[in-house]
Order: C-alpha cells, then sequence, then structure tokens
C-alpha cells in the first residue's frame, strides 16, 4: 500500500494521457469529413434476359458515384431496348435501406438482396403471384408486387427480419381489365392504401389495407388527365401521378395531384404543366417539399414544390435542367438525404448525377457512364 494513493492514480492518469497523446500524433485519428466520405449507395437494373442483374455504385458524400459492382438477381429480366418494362418502382429499396427488391418480369418472380452499402447478398427469389412482374412496392413488412402480364393483378407478402417473402393468402386481387398496362403501385405513408396504376384504362386503383395484408375492395379513380403513368405519395399523404398527355401532342404532359380517403381520390391540382414530352418518372423528396419529373422524349427534369394542402407549384419556370441530346432518361431516385437526384439515362448509357439547391432548383453534377446503351436498363433506387 503506497502512503499517497491519490496522487499516485494522479500520475498513473498523466502518463496514459501523455501515451495517448503520443498515440493520436503519430496515427491522426480520421476527420468527420473522411469518416462521412461514403454515405449510401446508388442501384441499377439491367433487366436482362438471359441474366438479371442489379449495379451497384457508392454514393459519396458529394453525390458522385464511384465503385461499380454488378449482383445476379437470380432470375430473369425480359429484355429489350429503352424502357421495356414501361413502369416505375422495377427497382425498390424498403424503408430502412436494409432490403432490395427487384423484379425479373423474364422468370416472373421477386429478389430479395441484404444491403450492406453498395454490397448486395441475395437471399433469394419468389414467385410473383401472377406474370410479367414490373413494379413492386414496401410498407414496413408489408410488400406488394404489380403483374402487368395475362391477367392482370397485384399480390401481397410479409416480409420477414431474415428478408424471406412469405405469400399473403387469399391477397392476389385483379385489376379492372386483364390486359391494363398496370405500371405502378405506391403505398399510403400511414399504411393503409395501396394505390396502382393502368395506363390503358387511365385509372388509379385505391385499395383499403385489411389488417392480415389482404386488400378491401377496389376503388376505380379516373386519371384528372390523358396518359396516366406513375404514382406516388409524398409525406403528408399527397398522392402524385404523372400523365403523358394526349396522343400526338406536343410537350403536354403533366403532374397532378390528390387528397387520398381509403383509396377514394379527389384531385387538389389537375394536369400541371411539366412543358415536356413523355414525362412518366418522379420522385418526392424525404422531407416532402419537391417532386422531380423525369421526361426522355425532351431530355428534361421538371421540378414543382409541394404544398402543405398537396397543391402542386412550378418551380424556376419548370424545366430545371436539360440532359445531352439522346439521353433517353428515364427512372429517377433520390437520395435518402434529399440531397441529390439521380436518372438512368438508356440512350446514353449512363447515370446522371443532380444537386438538389434548397430551393428545389437543381445543379448537373458528373454523372457515370459505361452501361450499354439502349440495353433494357430499368429501374434505380437509391439512399
Amino acid at each position: 500500500m503506497t502512503d499517497n494513493p491519490t496522487k499516485e492514480s494522479h500520475m498513473f492518469r498523466s502518463s496514459t494521457l501523455l501515451a495517448l497523446a503520443f498515440a493520436v500524433s503519430a496515427f491522426p485519428l480520421t476527420s468527420h469529413a473522411q469518416t462521412n466520405a461514403t454515405t449510401g449507395a446508388v442501384f441499377v437494373m439491367t433487366n436482362n434476359a438471359s441474366n438479371n442483374q442489379v449495379i451497384a455504385y457508392t454514393r459519396n458524400a458529394d453525390g458522385t458515384l464511384t465503385g461499380r459492382h454488378s449482383f445476379a438477381t437470380g432470375g430473369r429480366g425480359s429484355g429489350g431496348l429503352t424502357d421495356p418494362l414501361a413502369s416505375q418502382g422495377s427497382l425498390t429499396l424498403t424503408q430502412d435501406h436494409s432490403f432490395l427488391l427487384a423484379v425479373n418480369a423474364g422468370s416472373g418472380d421477386i429478389s430479395v438482396f441484404h444491403v450492406s452499402g453498395a454490397t448486395l447478398t441475395l437471399l433469394g427469389t419468389t414467385p410473383c403471384g401472377g406474370s410479367e412482374p414490373v413494379a413492386v412496392a414496401s410498407q414496413g413488412h408489408l410488400v406488394y408486387v404489380v403483374n402487368a402480364g395475362g391477367t392482370s393483378n397485384v399480390s401481397g407478402f410479409h416480409l420477414t427480419s431474415t428478408g424471406a417473402l412469405k405469400p399473403i393468402p387469399h391477397s392476389t386481387t385483379f385489376l379492372t381489365t386483364g390486359n391494363s398496362g398496370a405500371a405502378s403501385l405506391a403505398f399510403g405513408p400511414d399504411g393503409q392504401t395501396l394505390l396502382v396504376t393502368e395506363k390503358l384504362t387511365g385509372n388509379i386503383d385505391g385499395f383499403s389495407i385489411q389488417a392480415n395484408g389482404t386488400l378491401g375492395p377496389i376503388v376505380v379513380n379516373p386519371s384528372a388527365g390523358p396518359g396516366l403513368f406513375g404514382v406516388v405519395f409524398a409525406p403528408n399523404g399527397t398522392a402524385i401521378a404523372t400523365e403523358t398527355g394526349p396522343s400526338g401532342a406536343t410537350n403536354a404532359s403533366a403532374v397532378s395531384s390528390y387528397a387520398n380517403s381509403a383509396g377514394t381520390l379527389s384531385v387538389i391540382s389537375a394536369s400541371v404543366p411539366t412543358l415536356a414530352a413523355a414525362t412518366c418518372w418522379h420522385v418526392v423528396t424525404p422531407n416532402g417539399k419537391f417532386l422531380y419529373a423525369s421526361s426522355p422524349g425532351t431530355g428534361t427534369i421538371s421540378g414543382f414544390s409541394i404544398g402543405s394542402t398537396g397543391t402542386l407549384t412550378p418551380v424556376d419556370g419548370t424545366i430545371l435542367a436539360t440532359l445531352p441530346s439522346g439521353s433517353s432518361n428515364l427512372d429517377i431516385a433520390v437520395s435518402a438525404d434529399g440531397k441529390y437526384l439521380y436518372t438512368t439515362d438508356s440512350g446514353s448509357g449512363s447515370v446522371s448525377v443532380f444537386g438538389v439547391n434548397a430551393d428545389g432548383t437543381i445543379t448537373t453534377l458528373t454523372g457515370v457512364s459505361g452501361l450499354a446503351i439502349e440495353a433494357g436498363y430499368n429501374g434505380i433506387a437509391a439512399f
């Protein structure tokens, strides 16, 4: 036993701190900027008819993409050239970014990947409950897929904590016609509603979701404008749909917003022009402030602010970016932090990158190239 334990303890702590200080000077700690140099990932689906794959990129803190890697889905896509699936949501991340869901339109199944940064691990494939799955959506443990082939339908699954898809008995529900041109589906933010778009009929089908995951009776809502394509929900519960416009019309595409009540929709903003052609894909920022729409007919990105009541107002003249001629920009995604937009550009075999500014305008950043031109790519997801 020492005569002065307090003094000895103090000397021990001092020597320990000195040693740590030396270690830090010899091996500097990683800075906050360095630890956050990579912050997410962006995924693109090849839709290859013989061996469907997902291409993964690391998303850096400045929005740029690096480190391309390919992961087989275990299924077959539909093949084709530009936009063969004619759908929105063929590649979908779960809300917590733990799992990535991919449709295999050729083999009729859904792939589930575990997500670890930009690294994917295939957990398995599950039959889609119909024919030619073109889009998939998730809400918590609930997953629904829309099948465009044969007699078009939607079918439901429970997603387990291990990434297994378990079919929900009696969940398969037919749409209004056998060949409806089903293109997209979306869950309401409260998990109580599922909406499905039909291109050929111009209907937005609404379903209430029952406690066991099955769907209530179909509610058929006519689109506010011609050329219905995709539908998404804003965080405040507003449903927003894209419209390609009347056949043969020039730059007549639009977006419309709706209030939702258990699948019954009422128009808020009707057919607000995108000032573009072939507007199909759209995305809402995580904070619910802005909507961006991709229009391959004019190679443009249009932007709108979303009001608290769901009204849509053009941002800075509507057209916020114009891509190089022949880009054929298709699917669009936004990063989880809401700072960056990404589009798949089928015509140039690239992914375009845009920074999202506080006022809703966007800035063109450096993208990535090297994808096969017009090779049937469909689907993009980001976090």
